[in-house]
């Protein structure tokens, strides 16, 4: 059985996070496209030699493992090597995530708080879900914007950047207003959690409509 695929996906600290763990709250089976990334950069896992092979020694911390900074300051200042980073992680991140689709999809239908499914919903947060071709894949694709000055403040306080680093960031995305084309479900994250929250219940109906049986 094929699972009910959403693609969620917006710009670094939009809230992306905050929108996954509302739709796990309500009974989708969720996957992180960057905590996969993490995985598959680890020593012996997929992409690893690759990308030191690719980047050198000096993007390793004295534990042998990539320092995720230093590789940063190299990629998200120059897109031909941005780009040459993905193309070296994400045939491995597309593999994992297929593998959780098709695991899921075997388990089939399940409960929920809100009554039961007959297809099993997926979640898929990537921030380069459209760049990707996961688009296609999708069911629905949930787009989360919010205002680029609180982006900014965000990584801020929550990952300790610069505002200069916090804007090498975001502008080394696609911009925000480029996904919305792709948008089945446009989520505004930049008002207080409640407001998100009702905007995540009210486009989580449609996807009941497609998948519940009671």
């Amino acid at each position: 059985m094929k699972p009910f695929l959403i693609g969620l996906t917006g710009g670094i600290a939009c809230g992306k996070s905050t929108v996954l763990a509302m739709l796990a709250a309500l009974g989708a089976r969720i996957i992180d496209a960057d905590r996969v990334t993490h995985r598959v950069q680890q020593p012996g896992a997929p992409a690893f030699q690759q990308i030191v092979a690719a980047f050198g020694a000096g993007v390793l911390s004295p534990n042998g493992a990539l320092d995720r900074r230093k590789l940063g300051a190299i990629v998200f200042s120059d897109p031909a090597k941005l780009r040459q980073l993905e193309l070296l992680v994400h045939p491995a991140v597309r593999a994992e995530i297929w593998a959780f689709i098709e695991e899921v999809g075997r388990a089939g239908g399940y409960g929920t708080r809100l009554g039961a499914l007959r297809r099993p919903v997926v979640v898929i947060d990537a921030i380069k879900l459209i760049e990707s071709g996961w688009v296609s894949e999708c069911a629905q694709v949930w787009v989360v914007t919010c205002p680029e000055e609180q982006q900014v403040e965000r990584l801020r306080t929550t990952r300790g950047m610069s505002e200069a680093e916090a804007r090498q960031r975001i502008a080394a995305q696609a911009p925000q207003a480029s996904r919305l084309p792709y948008a089945t479900v446009v989520i505004d994250n930049g008002g207080s959690q409640a407001e998100t929250r009702a905007q995540v219940d009210a486009a989580w109906q449609t996807v009941l409509g497609a998948v519940s049986v009671g």
